[in-house]
């Protein structure tokens, strides 16, 4: 890996970790304050998907790679439905089994090893790509952390076990970055991969969610995040 690649996995694995301490804490979060992280995160995320990922995995295996975007994007669909199917990017707050949080914890590392799998991808064509796809993981993380550690919680782990859920979702992205460059496979279809598991993230479990919530400023977050896309893809 390069030196860029590794900042880039243990940013994105602290964040899951600094997530996971804000439950393990006590810290109290603002439900909406959350929905408008998460709506601009989607709003990011997806831009990221449909602007580079898709396009640059055409590029490379072409209709191969639009067939490997539809095979991620069912895969991480039936893991999230039968694995993990409780989980959802948001504070815990009703008593769940062991077996729930663990098939959770489960069904999520799929999804934050492409994490890791994107950002390396995304390096692979250039700076500016990586950047930009590591900037839309890094939004997601710190929820992402947030809400397997309250989910830990739901079920009666320990305060320590809740972080360590998060650790592991972190531990699941450095592989992917460390991976992807060991294998030609995920260096082909790498892209194509991503691309699939973001957007399922962003249009399958982010913005269904955040459609359910009332008024303008979540719906207006989701298009600040596109924006923000677009300004940070100017600037690179």
């Amino acid at each position: 890996m390069s030196g860029v690649a590794i900042a880039y996995a243990l940013s994105a694995a602290l964040a899951n970790i600094v997530g996971a301490l804000a439950v393990t804490s006590g810290a109290r979060w603002s439900v909406r304050a959350l929905d408008r992280m998460l709506a601009f995160a989607a709003g990011f995320l997806l831009s990221v998907a449909f602007v580079d990922l898709l396009p640059e995995a055409f590029a490379r295996s072409g209709h191969t790679g639009a067939a490997v975007a539809l095979g991620a994007y069912v895969l991480v669909h039936l893991t999230q439905h039968s694995i993990g199917r409780h989980f959802h990017f948001g504070e815990e707050r009703h008593t769940v089994s062991r077996v729930t949080s663990g098939s959770a914890l489960i069904g999520l590392l799929l999804h934050t090893f492409v994490d890791g799998v994107a950002v390396a991808s995304g390096l692979l064509v250039s700076g500016a790509v990586g950047a930009l796809v590591f900037i839309g993981v890094l939004l997601h993380k710190l929820p992402e952390g947030l809400a397997i550690s309250s989910l830990f919680m739901a079920a009666g782990a320990s305060p320590r076990a809740a972080v360590g859920a998060a650790g592991a979702l972190g531990v699941a992205t450095i592989l992917g970055v460390a991976l992807t460059g060991q294998f030609g496979a995920l260096q082909t279809y790498g892209m194509a991969i991503s691309a699939g598991v973001t957007i399922y993230v962003g249009a399958s479990n982010l913005v269904p969610e955040l459609q359910k919530r009332g008024g303008w400023e979540t719906p207006l977050s989701f298009i600040a995040g596109c924006g923000a896309y677009f300004l940070a893809r100017s600037a690179l």
